[in-house]
Parts: structure tokens; C-alpha cells; sequence
């Protein structure tokens, strides 16, 4: 089978969608059509079921996906060793977090890492869930929790702590809180549906103060990412729990009862034992820990 096809069918499968393949491939759509038809007639079988939602797998398809997805990984794999058989840090390096540890902490630091590795071209996938890394959807990952997968070499990067910010424009309105019990008369920005937060613990001031499995405060809006929840607290709508990466360096928001902290949590990177002795990873982690230290101080 020739693996131009066989590549073009796995982006397929993986997007769902022929033109999210299209736009991975850097091909046309009815380029990207054109050699799944060809592959099916080759292999004899349908491979999709196209609907106006998408691409679903048949499942001779979904057997194909299975193999097809090993073989891109040890692809990307053999891509990554040859990139890394050069002296200097070069070449594309795929880094997963969750929206915003990504977006308001990590992205604006990148400037010194583009500074001192102009030939690393950094790629960021953003999202709350978890890519698979271990068959590389990602090269590296940062995480504010541990790795679920096998293979994969965890760093702890920093414990986290979480603490209350609202804007300056709600404590006008309703008063600055001088006490656990005054929360009761406040608004609550809380994270929600609950049991699907990606941080443990991440609605910890609707119960703060109060007798275990006692009621917790009601929330007058709920958002179901961190940096959602960040951004209704900085419109004014109530007071939020948030990670300090988030809110501590946010010029639009004020901490709450300063002396009382939320639960901390570890945050770990991570990344393939396959690429252990990669030099873009090395160069990135190490990155990675000054950052931390220099945030710290």
C-alpha cells in the first residue's frame, strides 16, 4: 500500500472531517477525497461513512486507524531522531497544555525561548483534554496533573497554589470581603459542570469555611474552562477561585482575603521515553525549569 495514501486516510480518521485533513495536510479536498476513493478501491472495502457531520470509521476503517496510527508514530519518531542527529536545537517542537496554563502562562514567556533557540519552530495544541503523547499527538506536554499513559517520562515543574481574585470593579460595587463568612453575601464564579474540572479541588471556595458535606455556596455563573472563569471574574460578575498562574500576574484582578489559600497542586512535564535524549526536548525543559524558577522568586 503506498503510504501517501495510507497517510492521507489517517489524518482523515483522526479529524473526522475532510477538510480539518485537508488543512493538516496542506492539500486540496478533493486531493485529500480522491486518494481515500483510491485506497478503498485497492483494499476492496469502504473505509467511511460520509454525513454531513463528518467522516465516521467503518470498521474495517477502524481497524486500519489502529495501524495506521502505529505507523505515524514511529514515523514521527524516525523524523524526530534525524532532527535531533544535528549539533544546534532545530527543527518543529509540538508542545500540549491546557488552555489557559498555556495561553497565560507559558505563551508569553516564549519570547526568551525563540531567543535562545531561533531554530526550534514551537507549535502549541491547547487543550483540556489529553493528547495521547505516547503516540506522539504532541512531542511534549505540561500538565497540572500526572500522566495517565505508559512510556511516558514525568517532571514535576512547580506546586501551584490557587487563591480568590475578583475585579476591582465588583469589590466598588459590592465591598471587599473581610472574612470566610462574608463570602456568603457575595457572588461565587465557580467552575462547572463540576465533575468534569480538569484540576482537582478547582471549586474550593464554594465550600470554604464550611463543615464537610455541608452545602456548598451556589455560584451565580458558571464557565466550563479556567480561563473563562478568569475572564467573568475580570468582567465584574463575582469573586473566583483561580491557579496563581493564572490571575497572580493579572493587572485586572485583585486577591481576596489574602492570607487564605485554596489547595495546591502539582504541575508536571512531560514527554515520550522515546525521546528522552532529544535535544529540542532537553533544551525546552530545561527552559522550562528557569522559568519556573524566575516566576517563584
Amino acid at each position: 500500500m503506498d503510504w501517501d495514501k495510507l497517510k492521507t486516510f489517517h489524518a482523515a480518521a483522526e479529524a473526522g472531517s475532510l477538510t480539518r485533513a485537508s488543512d493538516a495536510l496542506h492539500l486540496s479536498q478533493s486531493a485529500v477525497s480522491r486518494q481515500i476513493s483510491a485506497l478503498e478501491a485497492e483494499l476492496g472495502v469502504k473505509l467511511f461513512h460520509r454525513h454531513a457531520r463528518g467522516l465516521l470509521t467503518t470498521e474495517p476503517g477502524r481497524l486500519l486507524f489502529e495501524a495506521t496510527r502505529d505507523i505515524a508514530a514511529k514515523v514521527a519518531f524516525a523524523e524526530a531522531q534525524v532532527q535531533d542527529s544535528r549539533d544546534e536545537p532545530t527543527g518543529l517542537l509540538r508542545v500540549t497544555a491546557p488552555t489557559a496554563l498555556g495561553a497565560l502562562w507559558l505563551a508569553p514567556r516564549l519570547y526568551r525561548f525563540r531567543a535562545l533557540y531561533p531554530l526550534i519552530k514551537l507549535r502549541l495544541l491547547l487543550a483540556d483534554h489529553e493528547l495521547d503523547i505516547a503516540n506522539l499527538e504532541a512531542d511534549v506536554a505540561i500538565r497540572p496533573w500526572g500522566s495517565t499513559q505508559n512510556d511516558l517520562i514525568q517532571r514535576k515543574l512547580m506546586d501551584v497554589d490557587q487563591h480568590l481574585y475578583a475585579s476591582p470593579a465588583y469589590l466598588d460595587r459590592a465591598g471587599l470581603p473581610d472574612s470566610i463568612e462574608a463570602l456568603d453575601r457575595h457572588d461565587m464564579v465557580a467552575y462547572g459542570p463540576r465533575h468534569l474540572a480538569p484540576i482537582p479541588n478547582l471549586n474550593w471556595h464554594l465550600v470554604l469555611g464550611r463543615e464537610k458535606g455541608a452545602k456548598p455556596r451556589e455560584a451565580v455563573i458558571e464557565a466550563n474552562t479556567i480561563n473563562a472563569i478568569m475572564k467573568t471574574a475580570e468582567a465584574g460578575l463575582g469573586i473566583a477561585g483561580l491557579p496563581d498562574y493564572v490571575a497572580r500576574e493579572n493587572e485586572n484582578l485583585v486577591r481576596v482575603l489574602p492570607d487564605i489559600d485554596g489547595p495546591a497542586f502539582e504541575t508536571f512535564f512531560v514527554y515520550p521515553e522515546e525521546l528522552k535524549g532529544s535535544r529540542r526536548v532537553i533544551a525546552f525543559r530545561e527552559f522550562l525549569i528557569e522559568e519556573v524558577k524566575r516566576w517563584e522568586q
